[in-house]
Formats: structure tokens, sequence, C-alpha cells
């Protein structure tokens, strides 16, 4: 039994440098690990030490993973609300594009079942004749391709693709067959074979070698196929190769008869594109239709009014950002995917700052649950939401934490409701300006900019309601937006209401009517003013009830003196309704919320700005790497840091060109740097041998340093932050990139 228990107590002894040594802590890639042999001689030592214990105590590390979870299910939770936006605002997007060309696409509907019976009334062939290899021989008139041409507007055919796509599964649903080309399969490296087998393809769902019209013709005599037209949809004719576009198109007009093939094509900068495209013998074959869809502008009006003037998921944008939005839409060539991009990035960039984005989410879900109305949130929810910036400027800590649901739950209701009557007249505005052609996108830039909403000297006093919250009542708060000293689009529009006709301006009131419907305030005050006139013979005319008024009302100056009145009231109503309810997002409370502002973030995640960023890595590699070694030092460069970062910032000391030589030295002072704490003096050994090993140890360590060295300046050229020496200075590199 003695050795037993001998073993048993030794084994402790013998497992604690094991369990060091096993103990492997989280490294970072390039990043050195300091050195272990102290903690390696404190272990292995027999003499034992006084230890002070300095790990957190058990209540600290609850406290911290408590934190930690907390911290974790608010990251999840604006997660989940960013998702939930997004999915809400991509389809409302694509809702209205396909709002937009309804009308276009019925048309093309119908363009496509009137050519189908005409090609069906030149007779339909058997079964054997029409399965032949070889074409019917007919009069000239019977092998005309019906051949629509869809002008999109388009400088990028990108915005095309998600149009072409609607039409396919628009003509799908009436029960048309239906195949989608590219233009690259008429590329002239794929040839007519390439088109053919793009066709059999999507037709048959197979892939086949065989490259043939007569397995198409087989295909659509089938008892199921050939009651119903093929319609064969090239998104963008311009970029085919006109060789291979015409050889297909003049193949499709020999077996129109048996196939009724009906082309769609689509075109982006006139209708006189094929022209230019395809010889004079192949235009013949074509008998071209004409389909205009939207413009780029309209549909990025109508994408503005649903996703940013009427909010359909909640999330809005600040006054730089719609600004350096619309200049993006510009200088990607009025570019609608380009936009959508750019605002999905911004929607992105709101939920990973704002803590307390993960609120919209819950708004939008509670909008969505008709008939319920327990709140405006989850109580799990507002039990947890942090503190917003304007709780700490309208309250104390106490009553912050006594009302800060309640408050949070007002202000936000109240957000809602102002921003609706917000939206409301800029809807107005930009009906009034449709007849300029002012777009809706400069408009709402104009209507988000807080400078232009001005404040007078009796609005420094705040009042607050029972919940705490200051009271943003027009009662008390008599913030206007000031329009008679702006030159702008608002101030623009309503001097243009003035000269209206008379049946434009009977027109504006009734669709001001339709817009205000949701707003009993506001539709209120364009119903009273529509009670005030009547519209007869295409003449406003005021309703009096004096039979004298009645008479002279009649004559013809006082006919135009009506109309001048009429259109003074009107701009007199627009002007009260832009004084009264036009409060941009940003000068409300609790905006932080729902609006995006931060543009120098989404500049940086659209445009970009490599070489800062490669610096800014750099010199700030700790942040990233978060390693206690290098943390803690501040500026101070040591040996633990990465040899690219040492290197960096030890050319901020030089000018233009940097001397290899010294570079290097301050590179090996770095690297070769001793600790703070001292080491035990060795033991000079007498022996030669010993020396000689010491001295082949010092050469290793100079070839490695001049290794790592070389490998570090390589880096810092392929980073495109230095430029290799030349002929003239070979011992010098030159610097490229200055400052951040």
């Amino acid at each position: 039994m003695a050795p037993t228990s001998a073993s048993a107590a030794d084994s402790p002894a013998q497992s604690a440098p094991d369990t060091i040594e096993n103990n492997l802590q989280p490294f970072f890639v390039l990043h050195k690990a300091s050195s272990r042999k102290s903690e390696k001689r404190s272990a292995g030592t027999g003499k034992t030490r006084r230890r002070i214990d300095l790990s957190p105590s058990p209540t600290k590390k609850t406290e911290k993973s408590e934190e930690c979870d907390e911290q974790h299910r608010f990251e999840q939770l604006r997660m989940e609300a960013f998702e939930l936006v997004w999915s809400k605002i991509d389809s409302t997007i694509k809702d209205v594009l396909r709002g937009i060309n309804t009308n276009v696409f019925d048309e093309i509907h119908r363009w496509v079942c009137e050519s189908f019976y005409t090609i069906k009334s030149f007779g339909t062939p058997g079964i054997a004749e029409a399965t032949r290899a070889f074409p019917i021989v007919t009069d000239a008139s019977s092998k005309l391709l019906f051949a629509g041409l869809v002008l999109t507007k388009n400088m990028e055919f990108v915005d095309d693709l998600l149009t072409f796509e609607e039409v396919g599964l628009c003509l799908k649903s009436h029960g048309c067959h239906v195949a989608n080309l590219s233009s690259l399969d008429f590329s002239a490296k794929n040839g007519i074979g390439g088109c053919l087998r793009g066709l059999l393809r999507q037709f048959l769902m197979a892939t086949l070698d065989a490259a043939d019209m007569s397995i198409l013709a087989s295909w659509y005599r089938e008892q199921e196929n050939n009651n119903s037209p093929v319609v064969v949809i090239i998104d963008d004719m311009e970029r085919c190769c006109g060789s291979v576009l015409s050889e297909f198109i003049l193949m499709l007009s020999e077996w129109v008869v048996k196939i009724p093939i009906i082309l769609l094509m689509g075109v982006s900068t006139t209708l006189d594109a094929p022209r230019n495209l395809l010889p004079s013998n192949v235009l013949q074959q074509l008998c071209p239709s004409k389909f205009v869809l939207g413009s780029p502008a309209e549909r990025m009006d109508a994408v503005v009014e649903a996703v940013l003037v009427k909010q359909c998921s909640g999330f809005s944008v600040g006054h730089k950002v719609a600004v350096f939005l619309r200049n993006y839409f510009l200088n990607q060539d009025g570019t609608l995917i380009s936009f959508i991009r750019a605002l999905k990035i911004a929607c992105a960039l709101h939920f990973s700052m704002e803590p307390q984005s993960f609120i919209l989410g819950g708004l939008l879900d509670e909008e969505e649950q008709e008939g319920e109305k327990s709140g405006l949130l989850p109580e799990i929810i507002l039990k947890n939401a942090p503190q917003l910036p304007l709780y700490v400027r309208s309250f104390n800590r106490n009553q912050m934490a006594e009302q800060n649901g309640k408050s949070l739950v007002h202000g936000l209701s109240e957000l809602k409701g102002l921003h609706k009557c917000w939206s409301i007249v800029v809807l107005c505005l930009y009906e009034a300006g449709n007849c300029n052609k002012i777009r809706l996108l400069d408009l709402l830039c104009e209507a988000l900019d807080p400078d232009l909403y001005t404040s007078k000297a009796s609005n420094n006093v705040v009042l607050e309601n029972d919940c705490g919250l200051p009271i943003t009542s027009d009662r008390f708060m008599r913030q206007k937006y000031s329009t008679s000293q702006k030159g702008g689009l608002i101030s623009q529009i309503i001097r243009k209401v003035r000269d209206l006709p008379a049946a434009t301006l009977y027109q504006l009131l009734k669709n001001w009517e339709k817009i205000t419907m949701d707003v009993p305030e506001i539709h209120d005050k364009v119903k009273e003013l529509q009670s005030e006139f009547r519209f007869e013979d295409g003449k406003l005319k005021q309703n009096v009830d004096d039979i004298s008024k009645r008479h002279s009302s009649l004559s013809p100056i006082n006919s135009e003196k009506d109309s001048k009145a009429i259109s003074e009231k009107a701009a007199a109503l627009l002007d009260s309704l832009v004084g009264d309810f036009f409060r941009p997002i940003e000068c409300i409370p609790f905006h932080e919320t729902v609006c995006f502002k931060s543009v120098e973030k989404l500049q940086s995640a659209l445009i970009g700005d490599p070489r800062r960023r490669i610096q800014v890595d750099l010199l700030e590699f700790y942040k990233i790497l978060r390693c206690s070694c290098c943390s803690k030092s501040g500026n101070i460069l040591v040996p633990s840091m990465h040899d690219t970062s040492v290197m960096y910032t030890l050319a901020q000391e030089h000018g233009d060109l940097i001397n290899l030589h010294d570079w290097f030295q301050s590179f090996k002072t770095i690297v070769l740097r001793p600790s703070k704490k001292g080491k035990p003096k060795s033991k000079q050994s007498p022996l030669p041998k010993k020396r000689k090993d010491m001295n082949e140890s010092e050469n290793k360590s100079e070839a490695s340093i001049q290794a790592r060295f070389c490998r570090a300046v390589t880096e810092l050229q392929i980073s495109g932050l230095l430029r290799m020496p030349s002929r003239r200075r070979p011992d010098c590199v030159q610097r490229v990139a200055f400052g951040l």
C-alpha cells in the first residue's frame, strides 16, 4: 500500500507541469506568442512562493457572463429585426416595380395572343410534316416573325433583368411557353448552337448535345403544348453579336409555321437600334411592335415614395444620407439596382451601429398583426430597452429608471404620427410639382433637411406631459418650416400652384383629397377648400348663396378673379400644411431608433478607401488582435508586435525616402530588445565548443531577422505603401502613401 500512496501523492506534482504545457491559450495569426519560460521555471521550481489570487470572484464572473449573454441577446434581436425590415422593403420594391409595368405587361400579353392567332390562321401542319428536318415552303407573309421591341431607357441592363423576368412570369401565368435568353447566349464564341441549346434546355428541361429545331418542333406537337404560343425573350439585343442574332432570326422565320414562335427583345437606347444591328434581309423577316416601359426616374420615384416617404418598414434615412444616395444613383448612370444595394447597406449599418434599432423590428411585427392591440412592443423589449440619448437630455436618472418603457412607447407613437403627417405633405408637394417634372428624390433631399426647419425664440421652453416626455404639440412648440426665405423646390412648387390653370388645379385638389384620406386633420382642410368652389364648363367658380353675387360671378372678369382666388387659396393651404406639419425626421425625438444618419460609414462601405484602411490596420493592429501584450504598450514598439506593423510604424519617422540600412537597424533594435525582467546570468563554459555554438546561433538569429525584414518590406510593397529601390538609389525605398 505504501508505493500506491506514494505514487498517488506524487501524481499531482507530476501532472502540474503537464497541465500548464497543455493549457493552450487562444492565439492570433501573424502574431508572435509571448514566452512562457518564466511560467515553466516557476512551475518547475521546488521552492514554494506565496501567490496572490487575482482571479475574479464567482459573483463577478456571474455578472460578467450575464452581461455577455444580454449583449448577445440584443445582437440577435437586432439581426432578426434587420432581416424582418429588409424583407419588407425588398418585397415592397418588387411589388412597386411590378405595379408600374402592369399596363405594359397586359399590353404585351394582348399582342402575343393576337400574333399567335395570326400565325395559326396560316394553317396547322400535320405531325409528320411539322417534325421534318426542313421547313415548309409557303408564301413570304407566313414567314414573318412577330417581334416586340421593349424600350427600357436604361444605361445598364442589370435593371432590366428583373423586368424581363417579371414579363416571363406574367406570360407563363397566362399559359404561354416562355424562354429567357441572355445576350451572352448570342456571343460569337457560342454561335447559333448556343442559342438553340439554351432554348431546348428551358423548354425540354434537359441538356442535349444535338441542337436541332426539329427536336423543339416534336416537343411542341405534343398534346399538351400545341395550343399555346412560344415566346422567346432576349433581355438586351444591343449587346448581342449581330451575325449570331441575324442567323437566329432567319432560322426562326423558317420554322414559324411549325412552331408559333414570338420574339420579345429589350432595347435600351432607341427603337431604331435594330436597323443599326441587323442587315436589311433580316429586318424584312420581322413584323415589329413597340412597347415602352417607365423611365428609370419614374421607377426611382415610385421606389422612393414607397420605401422612404411612406416608410413601408418604418426605416428612414437622414438628410445627408439621402443626398448621398441621390448622388450615388446619378453617378451610377441612374441604375436602380445600385440604389437598392446602397439602401440595403445603410439599413444593415443602422442595425449594426444603433443599439435601440431592434425596437424597429418589434414595431413592424406589431403592425403586421391585425386585430391585436397589445401595445407597441413586446413586454420583454420594453423591459430591456437601452437608454436613448434623448433620455439623458430630458430626464434625470431616477425618472429614467421609473418611466423608461412608458416614455419610449409614447415617444415612438408620437414619432410615427408626426412622420405620417410629414409624408402626406411631401406627397402633396410632389403631386403639385408633377407638372414641372420635379423628381421625388430631389424633393425628399430638401424635405429632410433639418436646417430648413427653423425655430422661434419662444421654443426654448420645453414642457412635459404626464409621462415625463417633452410635449411636441404645436400648441407649445411653434416650430415652422420656412418657405418664404428659401429658393428651393418647395417654395418653387408653392409659387407654381398660384399659376395653375383651372382644370389642372381642380384635378390637383382631387388628388390631394385621395392622398390625405388617412389624416383627418389635413383631409378636412382640403375638403373645406373644395367645398368653396365648383367646376363648370372647364372653369372654377365660387359657391355663393347670394343671387346678386351669383349673377355677377358669371361675367368673364369675375370668373378670372374666381380662378385667381382659388389658386391663391390653394397655395396658401399648401404653405400652411408645410408650416404646420413639415417636420423632418431628424427634428423629432427618438428618431435615433429608426433613422440612419452616418453618411461617412455608408460612403466607406460603398466607395471605400482600401489604402487608408490598410494604414489604419497596420498602425492600430492591436484593436483587431486584441492581445494584452501589445494593447498595454500603447505607442511603444515591443518585440511581440507583428513585423509589418513594426516596420510601418518605424517608417512614419522617415520622409519620402527611407534608408534601408537605418530602417533595418531600427527594426533589429526592436526585435532584439530584451524583456523587462532580468534573465539569470548563464555560467561561462571554458570549452571552445560552446562558444562556437553561440556564434552560430547569433549568425542564425541575424539571418532570420534579415529574412523577416525582407518579408515585411515585400508585404508593404504588395499593399501599395512602398516603392522598391531604383537603380539610382539602390539603398532607399520610397514611401507612396502619407498620412491618413
